[in-house]
């Protein structure tokens, strides 16, 4: 490694620590820190620093995220999520631990509609929690399901993160999409049975089972809402509109939905379901900017090729790459943004990952599965801070009851190494 790079590696890491450190946004330290290195180094000029944030952020396909955050915020405010929890209530509440296996469908409904995973906590946690604690279930308990079951909305599709993914490494989002569906359904069932085995072993009570009429007159209203990934995916698979058309079909049809079907929206909900889907855009596409800037540096100063060689002299098998991604992965989202981590690192380790022949759909599939699981470890766990904040419970103790849930997820994770097929076959049938 020459001098010149060694400085700017040095300058860039020790930076965006140092403005973390000193409570600086991480979307605002990356950005700092790519401005020191080339502060320091002199070589390049900072009209180019401002234009690479600028590319950053001209992608025709980022206006996806804007579309399904904003459908999934207007079918929250539609009411959409108790009509999710009726609806799984009446397939599995009458079951053994019934309503905690309710709260994991539910946020598997939720995920395949909002595209987030602290939306998904959010929404499912902050009306099933106290009905898991009126039916019996121990506070700290009921307070961890929901943020095991957020994992999974950035696993199902529509994702926003798997939209990031695919745009940072030039990769089909709409196969990456459909890559999550198979480990997204294999990691409800996960949760389900591990729910089913507490419930068994710690005698957690029924719920009551619904009768016909009942539950298809549920059913029904909870319909329009269970359409909306259908609609998405059906598109998206048959090639009749790409993902970012999608998003917005999905948007048209989540205002149509809440409008005309639930009637339980006026137009100032739509109002503020518009800040909150442009702040949270803002939010987003001011650290891609960054990122990318900050990942540039790292590109022209050839340090990508250098870390994968270095890889490679270590990493001489297949297993031992993946073993070492998974413990990276994991420890990483214990501590990071999930999209942080994509646009630095994923770069970096997706060369690799082609030298050792590994398919780039089943690749992001597992990197974005195994980001999204760190959201449920602590100190930083971003579906844990949600859950502490609707329960009261700290970080820590939610974390420790959520491991057993954590290493099902980590398993399915694992399976999908095994057998690249989970991730892999549906993007394969997909219209060209």
């Amino acid at each position: 490694m020459s001098g010149k790079m060694t400085t700017v590696a040095i300058v860039l890491i020790v930076s965006v620590f140092a403005f973390a450190v000193l409570g600086v946004p991480l979307a605002w330290s990356l950005g700092l820190s790519s401005l020191c290195a080339i502060l320091t180094t002199g070589t390049i000029s900072l009209g180019m620093l401002a234009q690479r944030m600028y590319t950053g952020g001209a992608v025709y396909a980022f206006l996806a995220i804007f579309f399904f955050i904003f459908a999934g915020n207007i079918m929250t405010y539609g009411g959409l999520s108790k009509r999710l929890i009726r609806f799984a209530n009446g397939l599995v509440g009458h079951h053994t631990g019934g309503t905690s296996i309710v709260c994991t469908l539910a946020c598997t409904f939720f995920a395949a509609i909002s595209g987030s995973s602290i939306a998904t906590t959010a929404a499912i946690g902050g009306m099933l929690y106290p009905e898991l604690k009126d039916y019996g279930y121990p506070d700290d308990y009921a307070a961890t399901l929901p943020a095991v079951g957020g994992v999974l909305g950035i696993v199902i599709p529509p994702s926003v993160t798997f939209i990031v993914y695919g745009t940072t490494l030039n990769i089909s989002v709409g196969k990456l999409l459909f890559s999550g569906v198979v480990p997204g359904i294999l990691g409800s069932i996960a949760l389900s049975v591990m729910c089913y085995i507490f419930a068994k072993k710690r005698n957690y009570p029924k719920g009551e089972k619904m009768n016909r009429k009942e539950f298809w007159k549920v059913a029904w209203e909870a319909g329009p809402a269970l359409l909306t990934p259908l609609i998405i995916l059906g598109g998206i698979y048959s090639g009749l509109f790409t993902p970012t058309e999608s998003a917005a079909v999905a948007t048209l049809y989540s205002i149509i939905a809440t409008k005309f079907f639930y009637k339980e929206l006026d137009w100032s909900i739509y109002k503020q379901a518009m800040r909150d889907t442009t702040q949270t855009t803002a939010n987003i596409m001011i650290l891609v900017m960054s990122a990318t800037c900050f990942s540039w540096l790292l590109t022209v100063n050839n340090i990508p090729t250098m870390l994968s060689t270095f890889l490679l002299s270590i990493v001489h098998t297949k297993f031992a790459f993946w073993v070492g991604v998974l413990v990276l992965l994991v420890f990483l989202g214990m501590f990071m943004d999930v999209s942080t981590i994509i646009l630095i690192i994923a770069p970096l380790l997706a060369p690799v990952a082609d030298s050792f022949g590994i398919d780039p759909i089943q690749f992001g599939c597992i990197f974005v599965f195994t980001l999204a699981i760190g959201q449920a470890t602590p100190p930083f766990g971003a579906c844990l801070f949600v859950s502490s904040s609707i329960s009261g419970h700290g970080i820590m103790r939610l974390g420790l009851l959520s491991i057993p849930f954590v290493l099902v997820l980590l398993l399915v994770v694992i399976l999908t190494c095994i057998f690249p097929d989970l991730a892999t076959l549906l993007p394969s049938l997909m219209a060209a």
